[in-house]
């Protein structure tokens, strides 16, 4: 399945995206969250959408998508988990992922505009495959990791990176400013996805290619972060997982690129929709 949430921020609705365009299933009762996840949300849906998949409405065309879950606990992210970005941006390879979180209010709707924050020079881009927790996961072994994922979307962890890199060293201040979470079109189901580590992944600014990557080459695969994680957190369902970007941010180039009002970014990786932000300053 391929789960959505459209609506007006913060009066989101649950849909479900087929070949046939996307339905609105709010008669099914449940919005996607930690408690839908938890008692086995995903099979009861499909059973349910089975049953009455046929009547439920269509969701008009244009209508705003919201993140496709609601606001989880936590939203913990990889750095450097591509060989590539570690070095353009002179960093060293890690030999244990580097863990960091980001602001759960930074989370938005797929096509959301991205909020240029107050006093911000550096704002960057980064696409990244983001990994739903599907059920409670403490202490999980690698070659069980993936029995507690739900799913699969789309995220462009921006990055404030003089906030980041310049002020102390605190990733956490660069990346969880409000609209840095664009997260969707869809939550796609483990199902939707033969191999998540053979993604590929991209992103432009003003229709220039700026990332051409693919999960293949993580540092550290979903079932070993999932796992690695899990030795030091209790995982939640609908926690999500950023994995890292791949290279072409433009902490990177040389010059330095950063976005600027009016700018327009587009990203996407196989099989998980793509989205659109439109740069605005701050209000």
């Amino acid at each position: 399945m391929k789960l959505i949430r459209f609506g007006l921020p913060g009066q989101e609705k649950p849909g479900i995206v087929t070949e046939a365009g996307m339905f609105d299933v709010s008669a099914f009762g449940e919005d996607f969250g930690e408690q839908f996840l938890a008692s086995n949300g995903l099979e009861r849906l499909s059973q349910w959408w089975a049953q009455h998949g046929a009547s439920c409405p269509q969701v008009p065309a244009g209508t705003r998508l919201g993140a496709p879950f609601q606001r989880p606990s936590k939203i913990v992210c990889i750095g450097l988990n591509y060989a590539d970005h570690a070095r353009e941006t002179n960093a060293p390879i890690p030999t244990e992922p580097i863990v960091f979180f980001k602001s759960t209010t930074a989370l938005v709707g797929p096509n959301d505009d991205l909020m240029i924050p107050r006093n911000s020079e550096k704002t960057d881009w980064e696409v990244e495959l983001a990994v739903v927790i599907g059920k409670k996961a403490s202490y999980v072994e690698e070659k069980d990791a993936l029995d507690y994922v739900a799913g699969y979307c789309l995220h462009n962890d921006y990055s404030e990176r003089a906030f980041q890199l310049e002020r102390n060293g605190q990733w956490v201040k660069g990346k969880s400013c409000d609209t840095f979470a664009p997260m969707g079109p869809w939550l796609a189901t483990k199902d939707e996805i033969r191999d998540v580590n053979n993604l590929r992944l991209w992103l432009t600014v003003n229709g220039q290619k700026m990332q051409d990557g693919n999960t293949s080459n993580f540092i550290f695969n979903v079932p070993f972060v999932v796992a690695y994680l899990s030795q030091f957190m209790t995982l939640l369902p609908g926690d999500v997982i950023s994995t890292g970007t791949p290279a072409g941010v433009g902490l990177g180039m040389n010059p330095q690129v950063y976005l600027k009002p009016g700018d327009v970014v587009e990203l996407g990786i196989d099989g998980l929709g793509t989205s659109k932000q439109t740069v605005v300053a701050f209000k």
